[in-house]
This record gives structure tokens, sequence and C-alpha cells, in this order.
């Protein structure tokens, strides 16, 4: 509960001042306690209370407060002042001042961080003849690495989703969970080169679960915002178990995981009861089904995993249900009536009329968004051919949309494609799961050509704690995780000239793109530790050993390369 005198300023001697600031916005309960020392002693000082000056009382607390300080200090002398931080109290703040910032030295201080950013940056080696693709590369690297945040202070503590102050016992709690948007990129890109902080993630994300009964949805400073839609931190825990990563209890988890998913808030009930939610009862209804159905198909895994057969069979029929939503007489996912009757008047693009049941997209986008069966929506579309077609289609229309009508996010047009928000970002590899990767090569070297530069707008929308980014970071090396949770990569087009992985344990995973270009973006051939690569997915599993990726690339699509159905990527209806 928020404090009626949210600023708080006590001056502890001439060169020490702590504190807190409490306040309410996007997330309604920020706390911040702080410990401030200064390099000289100050020798007057005022406590600005509400427009009111004081220089006698040594504290203060209201809700206009500021402090000035007075410092007797000669031409160009060095004024420094290190301050601690805690979001739990003022003795947190002092002992992680006094832990990681000892004395002085600012230069000493600078070069650490560099050396520290330095080495996470160079766990991904690249080579190429463009300068502009390195820095636009390794600036997206650096952006997927700014969230999640470190939250608990040097003691574990810190505040907790319910108000109180906990302790991380063994692990650092994390916030800033972006969970809509990072579940999709951003968190499997961690497992191959964060591997430390996977675990603290999903232990993150219990903490929360055992402060308020749920898994968080947009976690952030200790509060659940419940932004956007889903129950997202369901696939990156899933990730993480089934990669290997055991650093948490699985089996609380896993019912974690089962409380969020049977909840009765967010259309969740009707969804549960009807297949679907409801168009008139909740808005956004198309993109929670789809949400739900590809959450449920995380829960399932798990549910087999943990050898749960009743929980597999149940889960894995609600991860189908995305079906009940499919209108083969327009072909796109559309709303819904709990009669049975769909939503009229019907446009798939914003530009004709208001779409109340997307989030942050229209249908062009969400009716691609079935990543656990991406073989059931081609068999929904009628068969392979439909289904290009119609993704042909969503790059050929226009991109005009009614600014009235359509969200501040739909950024990053190709067509009806919007690379500037989440609901798009797996929709050019599809082709892969269709016999045509020729054509995600084609797109997503278009997408990184086009949306991305190394200029100060060099994002085509909001990074969205780095997921716009993390996305970029793996189409440029040549392939991304469509299913976020099933450790597998869809195959693209490698945009380097070699990329080296560093994957922990003395091992590299190296990717050759020969012949690679601007014109030659498409694959010729591929081979992985000496053998010919007909596939067009790679695996975690291949990736973490450690190996060789070789790409022979080349100026015309070669059309038979990944054409099999047995080279696509796995489906929820074919294993």
């Amino acid at each position: 509960m928020m404090i009626q005198q949210p600023v708080h300023i006590k001056i502890i001697n001439n060169q020490t001042i702590v504190g807190y600031r409490y306040s309410t916005g996007w997330a309604k309960d920020q706390r911040v306690y702080f410990e401030a020392k200064f390099s000289q002693p100050f020798t007057a000082y005022l406590l600005n209370l509400d427009n009111k000056l004081n220089g006698k009382e040594k504290e203060a607390k209201g809700i206009m407060l500021d402090g000035i300080f007075k410092f007797n200090t000669e031409k160009e002398s060095e004024l420094l002042v290190k301050v601690g931080i805690s979001s739990a109290n003022i003795k947190g703040a002092e002992d992680d001042l006094n832990t990681e910032i000892t004395g002085w030295n600012f230069d000493k201080i600078k070069n650490d961080a560099a050396n520290s950013w330095q080495k996470e940056i160079s766990k991904i080696k690249i080579t190429s003849s463009s300068n502009s693709l390195k820095r636009t590369f390794y600036t997206a690297l650096y952006h997927t690495m700014m969230a999640p945040n470190l939250f608990s202070d040097v003691n574990g503590n810190f505040k907790g989703a319910d108000g109180k102050v906990h302790q991380a016992k063994g692990y650092n709690q994390l916030t800033v969970f972006s969970l809509w948007d990072t579940f999709r990129a951003e968190h499997p890109l961690l497992t191959i080169i964060a591997k430390d902080r996977v675990n603290d993630c999903v232990r993150s994300m219990l903490a929360h679960y055992e402060e308020t009964g749920l898994l968080p949805v947009w976690e952030l400073e200790g509060n659940e915002t419940n932004t956007m839609t889903g129950y997202h931190a369901v696939p990156v825990i899933t990730d993480a178990i089934l990669k290997g990563y055991h650093g948490f209890n699985i089996q609380e988890a896993y019912k974690a995981m089962k409380a969020s998913a049977m909840q009765d808030n967010f259309g969740i009930n009707y969804f549960n009861e009807l297949g679907y939610v409801p168009a008139e009862k909740i808005r956004e209804s198309v993109s929670r089904t789809l949400d739900y159905c590809y959450d449920d198909w995380c829960i399932a895994q798990i549910a087999k995993f943990l050898h749960k057969e009743n929980d597999f069979n149940y889960f894995i029929k609600r991860a189908g249900d995305y079906q009940n939503l499919f209108d083969k007489s327009t072909g796109f996912m559309r709303g819904k009536f709990a009669d049975g009757k769909w939503r009229v008047p019907f446009s798939p693009a914003f530009s004709d009329v208001e779409n109340p049941d997307y989030t942050e997209g229209d249908a062009w986008q969400w009716t691609w968004f079935v990543p656990q069966d991406v073989e059931g929506l081609i068999n929904l579309m009628g068969g392979r051919q439909n289904f290009t077609q119609k993704l042909d289609s969503l790059f050929e229309q226009s991109s005009a949309v009614n600014s009235e009508t359509a969200p501040i996010d739909v950024s990053g047009m190709i067509g009806q494609y919007s690379q500037g928000d989440e609901p798009s970002h797996q929709i050019a590899y599809l082709y892969d799961y269709a016999g045509e990767p020729w054509k995600t090569q084609a797109y997503t070297r278009k997408i990184c050509e086009t949306l991305y530069t190394d200029s100060a707008d060099g994002l085509c929308g909001n990074d969205d704690c780095g997921q716009m980014s993390a996305w970029y970071i793996f189409s440029v090396m040549g392939f991304y995780p469509v299913n976020p949770a099933a450790g597998i990569y869809a195959i693209g087009s490698p945009m380097l000239n070699k990329v080296s992985i560093d994957v922990g344990r003395n091992k590299h995973f190296t990717l050759i793109a020969n012949n690679v270009s601007k014109e030659n973006k498409y694959i010729q051939s591929a081979e992985l530790n000496g053998k010919p690569l007909n596939l067009t997915y790679i695996t975690q599993k291949e990736i973490m050993n450690g190996g060789t990726l070789i790409f022979n690339m080349g100026n015309k699509p070669n059309k038979e390369w990944g054409a099999s159905k047995d080279d696509a990527p796995p489906s929820m209806c074919r294993k």
C-alpha cells in the first residue's frame, strides 16, 4: 500500500544522505530506497518541502521534497557522488553501495562496466565486410541484454508483488518481464548465450506466483501490470525445463502453470467452457484465444515430461482449439460470439473497420499465430499451395492503415506484415513449413535489410525489452524460434560470412555462409557437421553440443532445398 509521504530525505552526516521515493504509475507501487555519498563534505544544505526551505532540520518527509547542497569546491575541482539503491529498505541500499562501489575511482568503475559488457557481447563473434551490419548487429545484441533487470539487493531482499519484502535465497530476483513480447525470441536467446540467467528468470516468476497465486503476465518492479494477453510465463518456463534448466522446483512450476491456465479472469473461463473466448464478452477475443492455445500446448509438454497423461490429453486438446476461430469462408481467424455466430461486419485489415478482437494487430497478422501447429493451420487453409498463396497475399497487400482504428504499434510494414509489433514476428518463417523455404529466405532478408539500420532511428518499432532486437540477432545469423518452447529453430537467410557462438563448456557453434552477399541471399545447399542438411530447421541440442553449420549461398532460389514435407519443422499434428 502506498504511504502518504512518498518522499523521504535524511542527512546522516555532511557526506551522506539516505531516503526513499515511492511513486505510482503503470506499476502502481514503485519503491526506491537510496543511500548517496559525496566525495567532498557539503558546507550547507536546504530541504525543500512543499516549496518551504529549511536549513536546520536533518530529515523531512512529504509529497514534494528535494534537497539542495552547497560545496566549497575550487575551480575545476572534482565532485563525485555514488548511489546505492534497493526496493526493500535503506539498509539494502547502504549495503549495495558499500559492497559494490568501495572507492572513488570513477574511471575504474567505468572501465569495469565496459569490460563486463564486452564479455557479454563477445559471446557471439561475427565476420562481415559490412561495418554497418556489424554495428547494427552488436547494437541489437546489447539491447537483448538490457532486460530483465536485477531487482534483489546485495542481501537478496526485494519488494514483492504482494507489497511485502521477500528474500531471494540462492538466486537473483529479476524484474521487467515483458513476456507477451519476450517469450518469442528474447528468452530463447538467453538459453543459448546467457545460461546463468535462465534459472533466475524462472525462479523470479515462481516467486511472483508464491506472492500472488499466478505467474506474471507483465511484471514491473514487483508489480503485476496485467498488460497484454496470454499467460506467457508458461512458454518461458517450458522452454527452460525442456532444455535442461532444472534449478528450481519443476513440480511447483507445473502447479503454477496450471493455476494461470485455470483461472476465471481475462476470458479464460469462457475459453475453458467454449473452446474460444466469445467476442461479445471480452475484447481482443481472437488474440486471447490463440495465446491461450499456444500456452496450453506448452503446459501439455510439461505434463508429458512429468508423465501426467490425463493432464496432457486435456491441455493438448485445448491447444488445438485455435481451429474454433478459423473461418474457412474468409480464410482468417475471426471473432465469434458465444452462440457460434461470427462478428459482422468483418474486414481483416485496419484500413476498413475497427478490429476489437485483436491485440496490437489485425486478422492479417494474427491468423498465423499457431506456432504449435503450423501444419494444422496449413491443413485448415486447404494445403500447402493455398497456405503459401495466402502468405504471399499478406506481403503483397496494401500497407495502408486507418490511423483512427489501427494501434500505434502497427509499424514497419511490408504489405500487411508488421515487423514493428510482435504478432507478425514468426510469419516470414512459415514458408519453411510449407515447402517454399526460399520465400522465407527472401522475406527475412528484406526485413533485416530495410527495417533495421545503424542510425538513431534504426528500429521500426518499440524494442519491447529486447524482443525486436532478438528477432534481428537470430535472423541475421540465419535461424529463428517459430515455436519458442519446442527447442527448434526454423532456418532463414544468413547474412554474415561467419558466426561463432560461445555455448559454454569450451564449445562453440559456428555458422558459415559461403558466397553470402546482398544478392546471394538464397540457400543452395547446407551441411551440419560435415553431413548434408536438407531440413529447414536445427535444434537446441545441435547448437549446444557445438559444431559447424555451413550454408552455400546463391542469387537464385534453389526450390528443391528443404521442399519435402519431411524437411519441414515438426508441428503438433505431425511429430
